[in-house]
């Protein structure tokens, strides 16, 4: 397959891989989507394989970015979709209704276990809130705040230590305002049996929960999160590609789509930066970037350390070429805005959110800024899923079929022509009205929150 026109190399469709479509002289640029992915170290002959052995990446540190925008058309579209969600009394909309467990502190992880096996309430362990200092604990208490206020919990029990960094009368000055009937504070120092109080603060959370029933909601409420792990040489092909038609088509309708993993943006990111709406959010887009090369170069890293092993056994041959297959879950809408930890989505639109492509980390940003449900591609597989729901979605056909237990929904047959994008919308309007993704069914949703700073 030739993606692009420009393209000096064809995918085979049977592994991923790339091969030559004409003689290549070492030093010239490889270009995959009609863009460079890197460089040849050798000369390359017609129909070889072009891969690490023979391709180096054009990555450097830091650029200097002009503000060139390039806007493409999407009008909006009036629509009569709905989806069947829970209006809270804030006004704000879930797609659930579960009663979540936070804790301000890793020690009180099994606490929280204990709890959540006897009232039926989720829990979500990690190991931080204590040692912590400076901005390392403030991005702790960010994250953590924003899975508080996540409109997917009907209720939340926030459950501290009593003499950790991060404790509860802390916190809640970071938290600010909360309905007491939703939100409820516990210090199991404080109580003899912390397992028995708990739960039943757990018990009443869920009656006041239980007030909420599923009704019709505009379609343009619902904010979704874009994602890819164990990414592969169809990605770029069948996957991203769908859940950028799908960012687009849901953008027209007035809803909400946000793009994460930073460091899979280093080579493609002067195609978000030429749509951002203004220079004001450019600026942002700039600093976003540059701010987290300056991350790697200060722990002595190399910006393009990615991709992973195996990526590249999935036909993934430098970052730039990971990176120009992320950002097409973006479709081609405009930027609006530029976030970052613990930043709650405000716009309608496409947004772009700060945080690595660690997996688990970013699925956690993601849901502490709000959105609903995570679209999640993987060309290798993987069984992780969010707190909220994590629909997985298989670039090919083989992984669809082996790993039924882990995919929600296969994209290959986009390499047939099939584009998917009104299938796929209506399997995410059941999703966000309540049919359950593999991830829910099977019990896999965590945490985990970014860490750069000192531990006492």
């Amino acid at each position: 397959m030739i993606i692009n026109k420009l393209d000096n190399v064809e995918v085979n469709l049977n592994d991923g891989h790339k091969y030559a479509l004409r003689d290549i002289k070492a030093g010239e640029n490889i270009i995959k989507y009609g863009n460079p992915i890197g460089h040849a170290t050798c000369d390359i002959k017609k129909g070889e394989h072009v891969h690490t052995h023979n391709v180096k990446t054009n990555l450097s540190d830091k650029l200097e970015y002009s503000y060139n925008p390039k806007f493409h058309d999407i009008p909006k579209v009036d629509t009569d979709k709905t989806f069947l969600g829970y209006v809270r009394e804030d006004g704000s909309v879930g797609i659930r209704n579960e009663v979540w467990i936070i804790n301000t502190v890793g020690c009180v992880n099994k606490v929280a276990e204990k709890i959540a096996e006897k009232t039926g309430a989720f829990f979500f362990p990690h190991p931080f809130g204590c040692s912590q200092l400076g901005d390392d604990q403030s991005v702790t208490q960010k994250i953590l705040a924003g899975l508080i206020k996540h409109p997917n919990a009907g209720g939340v029990l926030v459950l501290g230590l009593g003499c950790e960094n991060n404790n509860i009368p802390l916190f809640k000055s970071v938290l600010g305002d909360v309905n007491p009937n939703r939100v409820k504070f516990m210090v199991a120092q404080e109580h003899e049996d912390d397992v028995a109080e708990g739960v039943r603060l757990v018990e009443e959370l869920k009656a006041y929960a239980s007030t909420f029933k599923r009704t019709p909601v505009p379609i343009s409420e619902l904010k979704i999160g874009l994602k890819c792990g164990g990414s592969d040489g169809y990605s770029g092909i069948t996957a991203n590609p769908l859940v950028g038609r799908l960012s687009d088509k849901l953008i027209s309708f007035g809803g909400s789509c946000v793009l994460s993993e930073v460091p899979e943006m280093f080579g493609a990111e002067h195609l978000l930066m030429e749509r951002c709406e203004s220079k004001e959010v450019f600026d942002k887009a700039v600093k976003l970037i540059n701010n987290f090369k300056d991350y790697f170069i200060r722990h002595n890293q190399v910006v393009y350390e990615n991709p992973s092993p195996g990526n590249k056994a999935g036909g993934i041959t430098t970052l730039e070429e990971k990176s120009l297959g992320c950002v097409q879950k973006g479709g081609l809408s405009t930027v609006v805005d530029v976030l970052t930890y613990g930043d709650t989505l405000s716009k309608n639109g496409l947004s772009l959110l700060n945080g690595p492509g660690n997996d688990i980390v970013a699925i956690t940003n993601l849901t502490a800024a709000g959105v609903h449900m995570i679209l999640f591609t993987t060309g290798r597989g993987t069984p992780i899923g969010a707190p909220v729901p994590t629909v997985k979605i298989a670039t090919n056909h083989s992984l669809a079929e082996r790993k039924a237990n882990w995919i929600d929904f296969d994209a290959s047959p986009c390499l047939e022509g099939n584009l998917l994008t009104d299938e796929f919308l209506d399997y995410l309007i059941e999703v966000a009205s309540g049919k359950e993704t593999r991830n829910e069914i099977n019990g896999y949703r965590e945490i985990s929150i970014f860490k750069d700073g000192v531990t006492l």
